[in-house]
């Protein structure tokens, strides 16, 4: 069947589906992990017991050449999300697929795909990050969902977000008909599930899911802001014990979407084969290997003389070569997993990660873009952002900024391997490209993503114009390659043979239901070149 002609009438949702809190397929299905001859499958089937389901595929709608693909039940345990591995498929396949309970009930259908092997020719991947319900609706994922040219979709983390209501988006800030639940923070079991199921019953999400694969990874949202390997910015001790949450916001995380279980002794890491076209490495970067963040608050703190406390925290701290990122395991096997890639014959290298890599210093414009009533927190980060880089030290710690000597590590490492090297981020809220460096030399391009809807530099500097605020940061950073900081969407990132391209679309409103488009821009790098020079 040609996707092009592929309707929505055959993918028609369950009224149960639109229900946070119902019974039988409430949460439509998903699927993700791609391999050439396999996909993980998933759906929830709420009921009074465990239920056993049936999951068939076909490769039409109709179903008239249905297999039956795998038996899975859905548990109370598991807070009735079920998930099974297909197996046995043809490489660089559509198919279709459902899951039928004992009563006959069948879930909404599913698309998805395996990945191609061999000379590949095209790949294009749709890439999220920072989905914050509140603040207004999905119409990112509305709108890739309309798409027939994507091939697999990835998610580079804040899947969504931890906040009471109230906090993040404030009250003024959150949209009507937009509440989730539990309306407090969620740090308990039935916390992490009761939002994932609030965010799951979104119909935009959900129709993402139900026609691309997935591959996805946690930020730091999933567990709670600024999570690092021993504890984040938003826990203490009265809530309890934070391994205790990281193993709850794990566990939830692994129920409620369509990724693999883990046991106790496998990495988090993850590779993806695209033919001969591309290796898709995805990592993870928060709970297993990074240290604490280093915090220039600590460095002022009780100092009369600023500038010489900042140069000791420069120098001492901040390029302290033992602070780690992803831990020595992790980075070790990224390091060793790109030379193979490339001794394999694979074109394109795709990092997939989290936070921003590209070196980022405050624009010393910052002070004149504050809004005169701008929280006094917000007024005390740009003067220090501002004092920490003519120091020469980046504004914000919880990114790889934090990290130099575990940044300038890696890139050395892919650098050695001849790597042609895509980093794929989130985070941050805005659109940035990036030319990546090592000792000078270029290593390969940052291609990091705008939110789905989480506020970018708009929110702290509503007054200032885009144009001067990108215009500030490129001049500032010379790595810097382009940004726009005042628009929500996602991106689309392209890959051939000979380039490879990321488009950055700019959605008109995040406010009402709308997949209108305000506009979208477009960079790419050549095979072989390490730097951004077309688009």
């Amino acid at each position: 069947m040609a996707l092009g002609t592929f309707g929505l009438g055959a993918l028609s949702m369950p009224a149960s589906a639109k229900l946070t809190h119902s019974t039988g397929f409430t949460h439509g299905v998903a699927s993700g992990e791609p391999s050439q001859n396999s996909v993980l499958l998933w759906t929830r089937y709420a009921a009074t017991n465990n239920t056993k389901l049936v999951v068939e595929m076909a490769t039409d709608t109709d179903f008239s050449d249905a297999k039956m693909v795998g038996e899975v039940t859905a548990t109370a345990e598991r807070d009735f999300t079920a998930k099974v591995v297909a197996s046995d498929l043809n490489p660089n396949s559509w198919y279709f697929y459902r899951f039928v309970s004992p009563d006959g009930q069948k879930s909404a259908i599913g698309r998805t795909r395996t990945l191609p092997e061999g000379p590949t020719s095209r790949f294009n991947l749709g890439v999220f990050s920072c989905s914050n319900m509140p603040f207004g609706y999905f119409n990112a994922y509305a709108h890739a969902a309309q798409r027939s040219d994507l091939d697999l979709i990835v998610h580079t983390g804040d899947y969504l977000y931890e906040y009471g209501v109230g906090t993040y988006p404030s009250e003024k800030q959150a949209l009507a008909g937009r509440e989730v639940a539990p309306s407090h923070e969620m740090i308990q079991l039935a916390d992490y599930r009761l939002r994932y199921a609030a965010y799951r019953s979104d119909p935009d999400l959900q129709r993402l899911h139900q026609l691309f694969p997935m591959i996805a990874m946690w930020d730091d949202h999933e567990f709670t802001n600024d999570a690092h390997r021993d504890g984040a910015q938003n826990h203490d001790s009265s809530e309890g014990d934070w391994s205790m949450r990281k193993r709850v916001a794990e566990q939830v995380y692994r129920e409620w979407l369509p990724v693999r279980d883990r046991s106790a002794n496998e990495p988090y890491w993850e590779q993806y084969q695209i033919g001969d076209l591309a290796t898709i490495f995805v990592t993870e970067s928060r709970i297993s290997g990074r240290d604490h963040p280093a915090e220039i608050a600590d460095a002022l703190r009780g100092q009369t003389d600023i500038p010489p406390a900042l140069a000791k925290f420069r120098d001492e701290v901040w390029q302290d070569p033992s602070r780690q990122m992803l831990g020595s395991d992790q980075e070790a096997w990224l390091a060793s997993a790109m030379r193979q890639s490339k001794a394999n014959g694979t074109k394109w290298q795709v990092w997939a990660q989290q936070c921003i890599m590209g070196n980022l210093k405050s624009p010393q414009e910052t002070i004149n873009w504050l809004d005169p009533k701008a929280p006094p927190f917000v007024q005390l980060r740009v003067k220090v952002g501002q004092m920490a880089a003519q120091a020469g030290l980046p504004f914000n710690m919880d990114a790889w900024d934090g990290y130099p000597a575990a940044r300038q590590r890696i890139l050395r490492e892919i650098a050695d391997a001849n790597a042609d090297l895509i980093v794929l981020t989130g985070d941050s809220h805005n659109g940035w490209a990036f030319n990546l460096e090592a000792d000078d030399m270029p290593v390969g391009v940052e291609f990091a993503g705008q939110s789905v809807t989480s506020p970018g530099f708009e929110n702290f500097f509503p007054g200032a114009k885009p144009d001067d605020i990108s215009k500030a940061l490129r001049e500032t950073n010379p790595q810097l390659h382009w940004t726009n900081t005042d628009s929500r969407g996602y991106m689309t990132v392209s890959l051939t043979p000979d380039a490879a391209s990321s488009t950055w679309h700019f959605l008109e409103t995040i406010r009402s239901k709308s997949t209108k488009m305000k506009g979208q821009t477009v960079h790419a790098v050549a095979a072989g070149n390490n730097k951004l020079s077309l688009g």
